[in-house]
């Protein structure tokens, strides 16, 4: 089972930056985007690719965050918005597709802002209240999720750890709830299969950063422990433009 993940930084943006030529050459069986900024009414012309299925959950705030999950072949026995907190869902952050074998969540998680004015909100009300909703859904069976996590995890997972210490998306706090995540049962998919330094998945569109692979790797798929024998594959894609994010992958035996 192939599974792709992408932050599009607007899913009408993408469009025009060939979107569909990528989900169609992709041949996932799911795809999960983030930060689409849109609601279906707004993307209703689109002809997705045959075979896909859209499912959206979108911020109740227009031109904002957003999620959505498209599917082929296999449908999902079940779609969720949210997380069952209002607090949070208002803000179109998680789609949970439950399939025979596993859950699949698309998470956007919340950025913690220039300032770190979302820190306290992030890191004490978003991240227990997401690690309660996964270990609520890994009573009934393994668990992958995907998305824009808002967070690198380790010095290897930035290019410039030092200068960023305290900037959103790598401070200790952030860092180390996501440790704790790890450490109650979940894998990092992608360090399973490449230890080294120098893979990233979001590039600031500034002072030519992509190009000169400044970056960081901030865009996941994580997976329970009890999926570790089904890994068969996990990667970036920072060929493929269209965003300042680019997708990432996983794909299961």
């Amino acid at each position: 089972m192939k599974l792709l993940s992408w932050n599009v930084n607007g899913v009408r943006s993408a469009l025009k930056k060939g979107l569909l030529d990528w989900m169609q050459a992709s041949q996932a069986d799911v795809i999960c985007l983030q930060e689409t900024k849109a609601h279906p009414g707004d993307v209703q012309h689109i002809e997705w690719p045959k075979g896909y299925t859209a499912h959206w959950h979108s911020a109740a705030k227009k031109g904002y965050s957003g999620t959505v999950v498209f599917t082929r072949g296999e449908a999902p026995l079940k779609l969720t918005d949210g997380i069952g907190v209002a607090e949070h869902d208002q803000e179109g952050r998680v789609i949970t597709a439950e399939f025979a074998d596993f859950f699949l969540l698309n998470v956007y998680q919340p950025n913690s802002q220039r300032g770190l004015t979302r820190l306290d909100y992030r890191t004490q009300a978003w991240d227990p209240a997401f690690l309660k909703y996964l270990k609520k859904l890994e009573k009934k069976k393994p668990v992958v999720f995907c998305g824009d996590l808002n967070v690198a995890h380790t010095e290897l997972d930035l290019t410039n750890p030092k200068t960023n210490r305290r900037n959103a998306g790598f401070t200790d706090e952030e860092r180390t709830n996501f440790t704790t995540l790890l450490g109650t049962g979940f894998v990092d998919t992608f360090r399973e299969f490449e230890k080294g330094p120098g893979h990233y998945s979001w590039w600031s569109q500034m002072m030519n950063c992509r190009a000169r692979n400044i970056g960081w790797r901030v865009d996941y798929f994580v997976a329970s422990q009890a999926l570790g024998p089904q890994l068969k594959r996990a990667w970036i894609e920072p060929h493929v433009l269209g965003s300042d994010h680019c997708p990432v992958g996983l794909e299961l035996k």
